[in-house]
């Protein structure tokens, strides 16, 4: 991404490095050989450039060495200098932007939100400014924003072809950003943000394939597979929240039918027990404690969205066939609504040997997912300089 301060390096090997040691360290230079298939003479001469320019450092440096790896080198571990960048992510939702400040190993320093007082592009891009000069006043130089929006995101155009939750179309987010800010601009879609995250930093680290499933006011879905986030090749995966196995009399946000949003978002849930219930005031919490408390029209529409994602669960792991699903979003603290239709349902339509897909139900505050944000902005600097 132009304008954003990269690695050193642009060789493979040079990247792979650096790019283990991020998602892995503090970890010996013969751990990172291993692990990326590189000589350990290849590994010293990514090391030392990296060390040189401030990015890396030995964790012992100043302490006698623990052990003697091959060749006299010493085991010290290596890890990133935390301190060598910053960056700043933000996650755009029609009510709120959720910022955070992140070291460049996405360490949260610092975090901030805001209301929006509108869903227009300029009511929000006034909100995103104003939580990026409020986080930048600490003095240390930022190397990127990386913002993160629902919807269809061309990341390399930077722009936000399309938004049903928030009703935009075509918004050249980035552009505008950008000469705003005077700060190099990384547009996400936020679930892919998020997926990012995960691999890098969290509970994606060291699979060879997984899937990120968020359930709340849109179902989104991030996948890695193949040592890459999946991006499309027109910006749009894994968009399982528009697999058409709901009723086709359902009207998406999208424009739509039969997505599975249409039965099995936070929106499609309340609007369900509205209309079962003859109470047009009920929102999410209200519908939940209905559910909890045993009311049939709330257990009956959690059921049919659970049996829907199961559903949409199923096709996903038989088409790619990952090591392991994480379910998260803001839903996921009503998941036990869910858990039972969502396992019977994966269980009927999963085949063979992709019933053994691991899931998992991970909580994520908006706070985490703007540092989804931050990260895609950490995956640019570790990119290297082509």
């Amino acid at each position: 991404m132009t304008g954003i301060t990269q690695i050193p390096v642009s060789s493979p090997a040079g990247i792979a490095v650096f790019g283990h040691i991020l998602s892995h360290g503090p970890v010996p230079r013969i751990d990172v050989a291993r692990a990326t298939g590189l000589s350990q003479a290849a590994v010293t001469k990514a090391v030392t450039v990296l060390i040189e320019d401030g990015f890396l450092e030995d964790e012992d440096a100043a302490a006698p060495p623990r052990a003697e790896a091959p060749l006299g080198r010493p085991a010290n571990p290596l890890r990133v200098r935390a301190g060598r960048a910053q960056a700043i992510g933000v996650k755009v939702t029609a009510d709120r932007v959720y910022a955070v400040r992140t070291d460049l190993i996405a360490t949260p320093l610092a975090v901030t939100s805001r209301a929006n007082p509108g869903t227009t592009p300029e009511a929000v891009l006034e909100q995103i400014a104003a939580v990026v000069a409020e986080l930048s006043t600490a003095g240390t130089p930022i190397s990127g924003v990386g913002i993160t929006v629902s919807g269809d995101v061309d990341a390399q155009a930077g722009v936000v072809r399309d938004s049903p939750l928030m009703g935009w179309r075509d918004v050249p987010v980035a552009a505008l950003l950008g000469e705003r800010l005077g700060l190099p601009i990384v547009l996400e879609n936020d679930v892919r943000a998020l997926t990012i995250a995960e691999q890098m930093f969290g509970r994606g680290a060291g699979t060879h394939s997984f899937a990120m499933v968020t359930i709340g006011a849109g179902i989104g879905c991030g996948i890695f597979v193949n040592g890459a986030v999946v991006e499309g090749a027109h910006g749009v995966s894994g968009e399982i929240g528009h697999l058409p196995l709901a009723p086709g009399n359902l009207v998406c946000s999208c424009g739509r039918r039969g997505c599975v949003e249409t039965i099995a978002s936070s929106a499609a849930i309340v609007t369900a027990v509205r209309r079962a219930l003859g109470n047009h005031t009920l929102d999410m919490p209200a519908v939940v404690e209905l559910a909890r408390a045993g009311d049939v029209a709330a257990r009956t529409a959690f059921a049919d969205a659970g049996e829907t994602i199961g559903s949409a669960l199923a096709a996903l792991v038989n088409l790619i066939g990952p090591q392991r699903v994480i379910i998260a979003g803001e839903a996921v603290g009503e998941y036990d609504l869910y858990a039972e239709r969502i396992r019977k349902a994966f269980a009927e339509h999963a085949f063979g040997s992709a019933l053994n897909c691991e899931i998992i139900v991970a909580s994520h505050t908006f706070e985490e997912w703007a540092r989804g944000g931050a990260v895609a902005v950490i995956r640019e600097i570790a990119r290297g300089r082509g």
